[in-house]
């Protein structure tokens, strides 16, 4: 009795390179008997969908890549009750082990890299980071961000809330570890910035829009599709400042900050 490797090779050696039946034997020491036992035996069937043994999910599956094409995040266990009501007997973990095999994966996202001129652009949102302890007290701890566009210089500063007064404030300090105001802040659709919008029609907070008037920046939002704008947080080079408590920025700091502008637009 001969190894399904052997008999393959003897069936290759045959069939392949034109080698006699001596000539097999006598190369792989074996006795030429066995050897055409090997060339008479039917070759063997290739385990493909056509001699593959049907299964009881079988109906079904047309069904469920058809529901993961529309909904490629639905659970295996959603997908097992649907093809119940639909009359499948099987089991619970065919189900699961065919949709790990079948669901389509995540599709590439493109991103496109935004580029602009010194002193024209920055991005700025907040950044959560949980809960401290304030003595006996719970607060949200937040980070609030401005990313400059052109050379990704970042500005962070912690508080202890997203209050417009911290909001602000963070507009005023980051200017000033900066050296400048850019021509335009982008945000990422905050609500302390956009207060409504229908399509292109947009209103504004007022106080953002006193802050624009001051430091004479124009506030764009973001499309409601663009979050992915944020990766430039990843900046390369930071300032970061200690956390701080929700107050206002003092009036000598926010008279001192629209001089900074000029050194941004030369």
């Amino acid at each position: 009795m001969i190894g399904l490797e052997v008999r393959a090779r003897i069936r290759q050696l045959h069939h392949a390179e034109g080698w006699p039946v001596g000539t097999i034997a006598t190369q792989l020491g074996l006795h030429h008997d066995t050897v055409e036992a090997a060339l008479e035996d039917a070759p063997v069937a290739s385990a493909d969908s056509s001699t593959a043994k049907p299964t009881v999910l079988g109906p079904y599956t047309a069904f469920i890549d058809g529901t993961l094409k529309a909904h490629p995040r639905l659970r295996a266990t959603r997908l097992f009750h649907m093809v119940k009501a639909r009359g499948y007997p099987g089991g619970y973990e065919q189900v699961k082990r065919y949709v790990r095999r079948v669901r389509p994966g995540p599709q590439a996202e493109a991103f496109l890299r935004r580029t602009t001129l010194p002193g024209e652009e920055a991005q700025v949102d907040w950044g959560s980071f949980g809960k401290v302890q304030v003595g006996r007290a719970t607060r949200t701890l937040s980070c609030f961000v401005l990313v400059l566009g052109h050379s990704r210089a970042m500005y962070a500063r912690f508080f202890l809330g997203q209050t417009m007064e911290c909001f602000l404030q963070g507009h005023v300090q980051a200017s000033e570890a900066l050296g400048g105001v850019p021509r335009s802040l982008l945000y990422d659709n905050l609500k302390s910035v956009v207060l409504e919008r229908a399509g292109d029609a947009i209103r504004f907070h007022p106080r953002v829009l006193e802050a624009a008037g001051h430091y004479h920046f124009a506030p764009k939002p973001c499309a409601p599709t663009a979050a992915m704008r944020r990766a430039r947080w990843s900046a390369p080079s930071a300032t970061c400042a200690t956390p701080s408590s929700p107050r206002a920025p003092s009036t000598a700091s926010t008279t001192s900050t629209a001089s900074f502008s000029a050194g941004w637009r030369r």
